[in-house]
């Protein structure tokens, strides 16, 4: 086991004067499909997303990136949600996958935002008085944003791609301040794939009938 984990942090390549690892490599390799598979709702892509979130753990654990790491776990818990729902879909039958693009109510979006500033605050003060990182605000916010995301990301709601966009545009210079060049193109990569998410999913949600009342909006 060891003998894996040493090989996993041995570097592949060198890009931007920075160590590339394989479980660097990895990670770019399976969180690129992810997102892809997500985009084109794909269920496939949960499964992709959990071998992604354990290359992930090893990756940030190493880089003093504590918050992600915890992140990365809850990741694969929800992806298991995430799998199984979007596998019954609205039917409720095994394999369906015909779960509806909806939008987010307002209670959804307003409980999802206070969760994502109260987690922040929350994690980034667990991170600065028990760990040695650099980097608690950002990490933190990239970890409570990621995990709302996630959750809306796993019942279709269609305002999820607009915060992976915010947690993007946050990832890129986090990573590049840790040495991760390669997973910080990654995210510049996750970035485009997700404006076309977003527009994938605006266009088929145009084009599918009318949304269903739902309480809180």
């Amino acid at each position: 086991m060891n003998a894996i984990i040493d090989w996993l942090n041995a570097t592949a390549f060198t890009l931007l004067d920075n160590p590339v690892s394989w479980v660097e490599v990895i990670g770019f390799a399976t969180g690129a499909a992810c997102v892809w598979g997500v985009a084109r709702q794909k269920i496939w892509n949960w499964g992709v997303g959990i071998l992604n979130n354990i290359a992930f753990v090893i990756l940030f654990l190493g880089a003093g990136l504590y918050g992600e790491t915890l992140l990365q776990v809850i990741f694969a818990a929800i992806a298991v949600y995430g799998w199984i729902k979007w596998s019954r879909g609205a039917s409720g039958t095994a394999g369906a996958n015909d779960l509806p693009i909806r939008s987010a109510t307002r209670t959804e979006a307003l409980t999802g935002a206070a969760a994502v500033v109260l987690a922040t605050a929350a994690i980034a003060w667990l991170l600065h008085a028990g760990t040695d990182s650099v980097v608690p605000i950002p990490d933190a916010f990239v970890l409570a944003a990621s995990l709302v995301a996630t959750y809306a990301q796993a019942k279709k709601i269609f305002q999820h791609w607009y915060v992976w966009i915010v947690i993007d545009l946050v990832s890129v210079p986090l990573y590049f301040s840790r040495g991760l060049a390669l997973t910080a193109i990654l995210y510049i990569g996750f970035l485009a794939l997700c404006l076309y998410g977003l527009l994938g999913w605006n266009r088929l949600r145009k084009t599918a009938a009318p949304e269903p009342a739902l309480a809180g909006v």
